[in-house]
């Protein structure tokens, strides 16, 4: 037998409990292998459709685990359903991409970004509304697991600065609690032409919101809920062996 750490996230605390938890496998088991038995220890309907990572990095079913591993259980990650209502240089160019418990200056940033070369710069401000779905909102609270969090966001600025060729990009989120009207997230794309900086800048922010491990709890005038996120892309969401989705 072997021994791994279980970091649940999200609405996943509430079931399983706010902090590490140590389980105890068999040698040899898989990702399903585990997920089969805290199902069948917990009643565990909450796993489908999460998706798994071990040691900061997204996981498959059959990933066989190791003694000491760290498994994240994440539920989709929030960022709305479309609803109407530390820095680096790579290749001379800068992809700065950090999570915060302060204040985002986004027009600090944004007037940063600019050099002699840009012809645009498109900023993506989301920020706190006053309400969801009709109810009142008084203040979210964003968590993250952070290690994982910051890693994929670099690789979304790497991607996004090749995919589109733009010169720099820059992504910023606030983790803690926000009150209505402050700013979540900030992504800013400079680039020498502006068709390739609205690209790039609706890419990240959407790649992000289905990808990057961070979750809101919403608290309301009338209650607290964990967002609903999105499903997560093809091949990463999970499902414990012997179950079925739906």
């Amino acid at each position: 037998m072997i021994q791994v750490q279980v970091l649940p996230f999200g609405v996943l605390k509430d079931w399983l409990g706010a902090g590490a938890v140590t389980i105890e496998v068999r040698d040899g088991a898989t990702v399903a292998e585990l997920l089969a038995q805290l199902s069948a220890e917990r009643g565990g309907w909450q796993l489908k459709g999460i998706a798994v990572s071990v040691n900061a990095e997204y996981a498959q079913p059959v990933q066989v685990l190791r003694s000491g591993d760290e498994v994240g259980l994440l539920p989709p990650v929030s960022g709305g359903s479309g609803e109407q209502d530390e820095d680096g240089e790579v290749e001379g160019s800068k992809l700065a991409t950090w999570l915060t418990r302060e204040p985002i200056d986004g027009a600090r940033l944004a007037d940063e970004a600019k050099q002699g070369e840009d012809g645009a710069v498109v900023v993506f401000d989301g920020i706190v509304r006053n309400n969801t779905r009709g109810r009142k909102t008084l203040y979210l609270d964003y968590e993250s697991y952070e290690d994982m969090a910051l890693k994929l966001m670099g690789e979304l600025a790497v991607e996004a600065r090749t995919k589109f060729g733009v010169r720099e990009v820059r992504i910023v989120h606030r983790l803690g609690r926000l009150m209505v009207g402050e700013t979540s997230v900030l992504i800013v794309v400079a680039s020498a032409h502006r068709g390739q900086a609205f690209d790039a800048c609706r890419w990240v922010i959407d790649t992000l919101k289905k990808k990057v491990p961070i979750w809101k709890k919403e608290t309301f005038v009338d209650g607290v809920v964990w967002a609903d996120g999105e499903p997560f892309p093809e091949g990463l969401a999970v499902t414990p062996e012997g179950s079925h989705e739906g």
